[in-house]
């Protein structure tokens, strides 16, 4: 039996865009319209399992549509309401004409999925098996040009069998690209494990990597569990340096010798590690070693703080809602447009697991199904640090004066480092008269005489 065919009817091609991905994704056929005329013409060329319509739409609307498919008696197949915010009585009066159910706008994925299953059940149709190559929306989230030239990327590098080093500040999802990498990989079925560097000490370092074995009894280490698939090791810059040359070694070689043992194991796993965005820092300072690195980052991947890409907060902020919804019980809620203007432009200083743990706060809040402004300002207030970089610093959240103050105080702090700490020059630089600058500094508590010493 041929996998369910849905007819989306909707005038927002992004809309039409995001259901079309979602569904196909899950294994269904999809024909999208943009109007009644284009919905008409596609009942007239094809048969379907289940329509989902849109109230609102230029010249017929969906109401008109749906009655006037009811009228002809040839609707043979369930219909679902798509209704935008306000007017769910319209969509229950739907209902009347036909319709089996509605989904309120904006989608929740989650909830969408489970009405069309429901009714295409209720037809006596079995949802569609989906692709079964993926857990569903194991992909990372992201409409962006950033994201999905990531994604790009990573499709790119799963083709081949080399180290891939991926870096990137704390919480931007680096384990979730590796994991990304390794299911689209040649090698997804194989075994996936997962090391974290600052749980090896010297006692254990090598038997933890290595394995051991004793009176002919072998324990596994990791690169040995990882056989035929994937090993990642979290957090590179936390290896002290024994641990560091082990896995040097090991990558040499390409095969390696169990605690206790005699004869030499192939190393058959791919290699991935995630390391901090300064970990050129810890190769400078020698703390991180510089031919470890080069060979682990073969090919190496960036993964971006969300401040680089927050017009994709909206989306990231839906899809963790309908996960959480699902995966904890938690109740449903909806961002209002107000609450996701504010996040978008607020400055994300843990990144994707701080929007994550911001989600599941408001959930679990339990007040109006819509999410306020207000309540979104309370929650990143509680969060807010002084002391970040003033490119994580949320200037949104303070009054002029004091946001002009931290913006200036960091735009001169590093300025001066930049002229090695000469104030003659930094007046130059930014324009300032010397004998105003040195008030400037002084009334923003910018000590100029240490700069130069310290960089």
């Amino acid at each position: 039996m041929s996998n369910p065919h849905v007819l989306v009817v909707d005038d927002e091609a992004d809309i039409r865009a995001l259901i079309q991905e979602i569904l196909s994704d899950e294994g269904y056929g999809v024909t999208v319209a943009a109007d009644a005329d284009e919905a008409r013409s596609a009942r007239r060329e094809d048969n379907f399992d289940l329509i989902l319509l849109d109230i609102w739409m230029p010249d017929t609307d969906g109401i008109t549509l749906l009655r006037e498919w009811s009228d002809e008696g040839d609707l043979k197949c369930p219909v679902v309401i798509m209704s935008g915010h306000g007017t769910v009585d319209t969509a229950v009066e739907a209902t009347r004409l036909g319709a089996l159910d509605f989904v309120e706008k904006p989608l929740s994925l989650a909830k969408l999925l489970r009405t069309v299953e429901g009714a295409l059940e209720s037809a006596g149709r079995q949802a569609a098996p989906g692709r079964g190559t993926l857990p569903p929306l194991l992909a990372p989230v992201g409409r962006s040009a950033l994201m999905q030239g990531l994604r790009d990327k990573v499709k790119q590098y799963a083709r081949h069998d080399s180290p891939v080093l991926i870096s990137g500040e704390s919480g931007t999802g680096r384990g979730a690209f590796a994991r990304y990498l390794h299911a689209l990989s040649n090698r997804a079925d194989g075994p996936l494990i997962s090391i974290t560097a600052a749980s090896l000490t010297d006692e254990n370092v090598e038997e933890s990597l290595l394995g051991s074995e004793q009176d002919g009894e072998v324990h596994m280490g990791a690169f040995e569990k990882a056989c035929q698939g994937t090993l990642i090791i979290d957090e590179l810059t936390d290896l002290d340096m024994n641990g560091q040359k082990i896995v040097f070694s090991v990558l040499e070689a390409g095969s390696f010798t169990r605690k206790g043992g005699s004869s030499g194991v192939p190393l058959d796993a791919r290699i991935v590690t995630t390391v901090r965005a300064d970990f050129e820092d810890k190769v400078r300072s020698g703390e991180l070693r510089r031919d470890l690195v080069a060979g682990l980052g073969v090919l190496m991947l960036r993964v971006p703080p969300l401040r680089e890409y927050s017009e994709d907060v909206p989306e990231l902020l839906n899809y963790y809602v309908d996960k959480l919804v699902d995966s904890e019980g938690l109740p449903f809620r909806r961002f209002s447009v107000a609450a996701q203007n504010r996040l978008r432009n607020y400055p994300w200083p843990d990144n994707v697991r701080e929007l994550k743990s911001l989600v599941r706060r408001l959930l679990m809040s339990e007040s109006d199904e819509d999410i306020s402004l207000e309540e979104v300002e309370t929650e990143i207030s509680i969060v807010a640090h002084a002391d970040e970089p003033l490119v994580k610093q949320d200037l949104l959240a303070l009054p002029l004066r004091e946001a002009r103050e931290q913006f200036e105080r960091a735009y001169l702090q590093q300025q001066l480092v930049l002229c090695d700490g000469k104030v003659g020059q930094l007046a130059k630089r930014v324009g300032m008269e010397r004998t105003h600058l040195y008030r400037k500094l002084r009334s923003l508590g910018v000590d100029f005489k240490s700069v130069g010493a310290e960089d």
